[in-house]
């Protein structure tokens, strides 16, 4: 129990991209129900301190604002050109940069004592063939966690041996708030860290409704006494605590 403050789980909403409809309708659901989430952001562009302001003033009302690179490499394939900005023609060295800058902006954003970090399209590895290099050592560098996403059948994060530097997490697009509520359950069940990756709320190509999200956050209302729901970078901070304490790495 002392994995989760006496709670029997731990789970954190997160919401890639800093689309608009996380502003209009995410953020007003979750302060309604008394849920901090973590919001990872790109933010890039000529005016982004006008284009970014309004995410200063979600992180003044709790809520985490984490890095997701500036400029949201991806994978080349599907794309067709073969010279495109992505993660295969990238060095480690890249994309460290493209980290920092990024880094740089969000805390003159959102300031606080650490940060988490998402890995754009779930990728953790730049260049192609025997090129082909993690930068999971370059993110453990700069921040205390960072969430990868998941192709297993258990999305869920055990607090004793997961690695905080690719953190498990689920995909949930197009996803109903009854499925969302079963992924809980089992997580409750098996006494684990899970994540959700959110992006549009009826916004995108990969949307979830505002309808499923409502029911998905109705439902968390009811269990606040047994799941420990908090941004990832509060979760990771008490598990490296915890960690310290039993002489666990």
């Amino acid at each position: 129990m002392k994995w989760f403050k006496g709670y029997r789980c731990a789970l954190s909403l997160t919401f890639d991209d800093g689309l608009r409809s996380q502003l209009n309708v995410a953020v007003p659901l979750l302060d309604r129900y008394e849920f901090n989430a973590t919001f990872y952001i790109c933010p890039s562009g000529d005016d982004w301190k006008n284009r970014f302001r309004s995410w200063s003033d979600v992180a003044s009302i709790g809520h985490e604002i984490g890095n997701h690179t500036l400029s949201h490499p991806c994978p080349c394939n599907p794309s067709e050109n073969p010279r495109g900005h992505c993660l295969e023609n990238m060095t480690l060295q890249e994309i460290e940069r493209d980290i920092l800058v990024a880094q740089a902006r969000i805390e003159e954003i959102a300031p606080r004592k650490s940060y988490t970090f998402a890995y754009p399209c779930y990728e953790t590895e730049v260049g192609r063939g025997i090129e082909r290099r993690s930068y999971v050592p370059i993110v453990a560098k700069y921040f205390i966690a960072a969430r990868a996403g998941c192709e297993l059948s258990v999305c869920a994060n055990s607090p004793k041996t997961c690695d905080l530097y690719k953190l498990l997490s689920w995909r949930v697009e197009r996803t109903k708030g009854d499925t969302l509520i079963g992924l809980t359950i089992r997580a409750l069940i098996e006494r684990r860290w899970i994540i959700f990756t959110f992006h549009g709320i009826d916004e995108g190509h990969l949307p979830v409704s505002k309808y499923d999200l409502e029911m998905f956050l109705e439902f968390l209302s009811t269990y606040d006494d047994e799941i420990w729901i908090a941004p990832v970078c509060e979760i990771a901070e008490h598990i490296i605590k915890i960690r310290r304490e039993i002489g666990i790495k």
